[in-house]
């Protein structure tokens, strides 16, 4: 068997980090629910197995989703990634077609040149000779565009990079320096035997000419061997971990595991899946628009995962999702600080003492529940009442008293207990009432009650409701002749998905200028509730500077579907601020005056047509 005591250090750390990661993930498996082990072991022997593997493929390999964000940034991850897996699945065949009758090792690839010096011919032994130093100078290309990205990032798509805590330094240090010390071990190798190819031989040749190469191959394949051993053995304890753990959370997202409300190994799965590539960073209003740069979720993360939280940075946070969006591995950010977030045992805030416990349920076809914001947002629930009568619906104005909270504030601060009463109460009067729909105009009470209630009814935003009264002719607008910027609230486009419905009611109305910053890039407002920490002048420069991106084109109103971000924009607003139950309201009002004096009204094509040549303008 062919063995140097130099291997000893990739070998020791190599058995160290399988070690580590077959004990954890044995510990995350056992701890597994049932019917989540049940999932897992049924994915194994199903289709899911080959599309997590594609999956593991295109982004854990070829980091499809970072090249859309930027070609230069998606290169160098791919070239180190894909290149690594390379240069470790063809040296494997390599060594096997050079002996196959041998029980190599498994160190016995990784370190071929130094064990094979005097190659006897073999088949297409030239071939992997090139293309083993094609595959080193692709990963060391990726190196070298790693230490680029260190120093001037904006190059890459990003503003600014993470910061790294002691264990990232020495994995990213050890890992920086495998590839260039495997160069040169090889080429002083060369300098001594020959062999090289094109890239080993060229700078093999080099260095002989001005080093004694002789004296210096085997301290090279030392020096290789301990940067190997020392990232296997720091890996479990950095970012880098990231890169086994991803695979594992594909498979689980693949075969069915999903998040629960409470900390699972799912959790565990998930944070350690975290890379800190920095995405998030830029993404995070906090950061380019606050000026508050200590709070996004790479760093978050790393807290939760250290056990290093501090409350007040991370209750800082503004639950957009965002982050969430930009993820490259689609990590369910929220949900994991909704999870901490509990178990700091609650932030301290009024508590709701009150639990509504006097609903007295009304029968009829559709219950409204306007929310605690659409309550300090008056003229929105004026709106749908007009909007609801004219059409002739029987409704219940579930919460027209005020009183009722559908529960997200108690589920955002951690007191899942409280909302758990706050919610059994509401779902008792929702049943009693024998509705088929329940309408909110809140995107938060909207999110809740499809999310968390488990309704058997159709949960519906009031976006959702007009459109289809518009559509089946219940309710009739007319064109207002005015340009207009629809803002997508956070709740209602990157959790929900609702993008198309007050957009199609808007197009009926209004000519609706497109913006940058829409669906899945939407802006928050600044004025979310689930915000616990964040300073109030930093919370109005975050509103500002998404009022200004929204309203670059000079629009005549700015148009949204949240009475919190309605309520927000306010504060700081030259142009007014309009919810679309205000808009089709008006859009009515219109129309029975279009009747009434015989004008002629444009049409739906018209009013496209407008909007597209106002945005080529």
């Amino acid at each position: 068997m062919k063995f140097d005591y130099f291997v000893l250090p990739f070998a020791m750390g190599l058995a160290f980090l399988f070690i580590y990661l077959a004990v954890t993930y044995a510990i995350w498996f056992f701890k597994l629910e049932k019917d989540d082990k049940k999932a897992i072991r049924n994915g194994f022997l199903s289709r899911k197995l080959f599309t997590a593997l594609g999956e593991i493929i295109s982004e854990s390999l070829l980091h499809r989703k970072i090249f859309r964000k930027n070609l230069l940034l998606g290169f160098m991850h791919m070239s180190l990634a894909f290149g690594w897996f390379l240069l470790i699945a063809i040296g494997n065949l390599e060594s096997r077609i050079y002996e196959p009758t041998a029980m190599n090792p498994p160190y016995v690839p990784i370190f071929f040149k130094f064990f094979n010096t005097t190659l006897h011919p073999f088949p297409l032994h030239k071939f992997f000779s090139a293309l083993m130093d094609l595959l080193l100078l692709l990963v060391l290309t990726g190196v070298i565009l790693a230490w680029g990205k260190r120093i001037v990032s904006r190059a890459y798509g990003m503003k600014r990079t993470t910061k790294l805590s002691l264990g990232d330094k020495l994995a990213m240090s050890s890992l920086w320096f495998i590839f260039p010390l495997r160069l040169l071990a090889e080429s002083f190798t060369h300098g001594v035997y020959a062999g090289g190819d094109f890239l080993t031989g060229t700078v093999g040749n080099l260095l002989n000419s001005i080093l004694p190469s002789e004296q210096l191959y085997y301290p090279a394949w030392w020096a290789y061997s301990l940067s190997l051993g020392l990232f296997f053995v720091a890996l479990p304890f950095s970012r880098y971990m990231h890169i086994p753990t991803e695979v594992v959370l594909i498979f689980s997202r693949h075969f069915g595991l999903r998040e629960k409300k409470v900390h699972t190994p799912v959790t565990d799965v998930e944070v350690r899946s975290c890379s800190r590539c920095g995405i998030c960073i830029d993404t995070c209003q906090l950061s380019f628009a606050g000026g508050i740069k200590n709070v996004q979720s790479a760093y978050q993360i790393r807290a939760i995962r250290y056990h290093h939280i501090q409350p007040a940075e991370h209750l800082n946070c503004m639950m957009c999702g965002r982050c969430e969006i930009a993820c490259p591995v689609g990590i369910n950010i929220k949900n994991v600080r909704l999870i901490s977030r509990n178990e700091l045992n609650g932030y301290p805030i009024n508590k709701q003492d009150y639990v509504p416990i006097n609903i007295k349920p009304v029968r009829a076809d559709v219950i409204y529940f306007g929310g605690c914001m659409t309550h300090q947002t008056p003229s929105i629930k004026k709106s749908m009442i007009k909007i609801l009568q004219t059409a002739g619906i029987n409704y219940w104005f579930m919460d027209e008293e005020g009183g009722i909270c559908c529960g997200r504030p108690s589920i955002l601060t951690g007191h899942t207990e409280q909302a758990k009463i706050i919610i059994d109460t509401n779902l008792d009067a929702i049943r009693n009432s024998h509705a088929k729909i329940l309408l909110t105009s809140c995107p938060i009470c909207y999110k809740v009650f499809k999310q968390d209630y488990q309704l058997d009814i159709e949960v519906l935003h009031h976006t959702e409701f007009i459109n289809n009264l518009i559509n089946a002719g219940k309710i009739s607008v007319a064109g207002l002749y005015q340009h207009a910027v629809y803002h997508d609230p956070c709740e209602l486009s990157r959790d929900i998905r609702v993008y198309e419905e007050p957009r199609n009611i808007l197009r009926h109305m209004v000519n609706l200028i497109p913006v940058s910053y829409e669906r899945d890039n939407s802006l928050c407002c600044g004025g979310s509730l689930a915000n616990l920490s964040i300073a109030m002048d930093k919370r109005k420069e975050i509103t500002r500077d998404a009022y200004l991106k929204l309203t670059v084109q000079n629009p005549d109103y700015l148009v949204t579907s949240c009475p919190q971000c309605k309520k927000t924009f306010e504060k700081t607003a030259e142009i007014p601020i309009r919810d679309i139950a205000e808009i089709v309201c008006e859009g009515m009002q219109k129309r029975i005056a279009v009747k009434k004096t015989g004008q002629f009204q444009r049409t739906d094509t018209e009013m496209v047509t407008k909007t597209r040549l106002l945005t080529t303008n």
